[in-house]
Formats: C-alpha cells, structure tokens, sequence
C-alpha cells in the first residue's frame, strides 16, 4: 500500500499508532516526572526554567529513559537554540521549521509553527516558506539527477538583487 493511501489509527489510551497492518508505540512513557530518576528532574527542571514553560514537551519525555542521551539532546539544543550568535531566535526557529518540515516530523512542525507564529509570522509569510521548500526541493531533485557541474564562477542563490 503506498504512504498515500495508508490509513493511520491513533489510540490514545494505548500510545499507539496503526499504520495499514503495522502498530508502533507513540510515545516512550516516561509521564510522571515525580517517578523520574534525580538526573532526569534536574533537567527536567531546566528544560522548564529555560523555555519558561511549566511542563516537559513529549520528545523529552521520550528521551528520558536513557538519561544519558536525554542530557546530551538537552546540552546541544542549549548550545545551538539559546545562545547569541550571528542569527537570531526568529531566523533560528525558522531553519528548525524548515527541517522539521523536510523531515516529515509533524511534532516539530507543530512545535516551530507555532514558535514562528509566536515570533511574528504569518499565514502568508508560513506559505512562502512552503514555497521555497517546494521550489529548492524540485531544483535539488533535478541537479542530483541531472549531476549539474558546478558552476566556474560564483553566483549567490537564485533571488534578485
């Protein structure tokens, strides 16, 4: 059955999602933070302070059965995501978006949607994006297949002046 014509069933009370005759678990279940190991709650306890919200977002949750690898995701979004650098918080979310969106990660989608919304974008600045997506993912598909030569001289993207 090709990925357009499968059926997707969530079950919720099971954390379970169907797919044609395929079932997968959703979601690692790490719920409650009050049974969370002590390495676990401190960054847990960040992760809330950080983003100023008062709970811990699914993907972290899922991680926290290895908390190992939970404090490493933790340390490297930290690093790239909340630092100053040359690009600010908008121009970042925006990337993450993006990739969220060439992924097929619909979690992200949804998370860095509506961190571009929050940062000001709107439904017609959140089309453009699509549209870009669209139009470079053609132009890539196309030079990969076509394995287009470089160019001899340089040449900064395909927008105007």
């Amino acid at each position: 059955m090709s990925k357009a014509c499968e059926t997707k069933e969530i079950d919720e009370t099971k954390k379970t999602t169907k797919i044609g005759n395929m079932t997968k678990s959703t979601l690692t279940s790490v719920d409650n933070e009050s049974i969370a190991e002590r390495k676990v709650r401190m960054i847990y306890d960040d992760i809330k302070k950080t983003l100023g919200i008062d709970f811990i977002p699914n993907m972290y949750k899922a991680m926290a059965t290895n908390p190992d690898y939970l404090e490493l995701t933790w340390n490297r979004v930290q690093a790239i995501m909340n630092k100053e650098g040359k690009l600010d918080k908008n121009i970042r979310d925006i990337i993450a978006f993006t990739v969220s969106i060439m992924s097929g990660s619909t979690y992200c989608i949804d998370v860095y949607k509506e961190a571009v919304v929050h940062n000001g974008l709107d439904d017609e600045a959140i089309t453009e994006i699509y549209a870009i997506i669209d139009v470079y993912s053609g132009l890539n598909r196309f030079n990969i297949a076509n394995q287009t030569k470089k160019d001899d001289k340089p040449w900064y993207g395909c927008s105007s002046k």
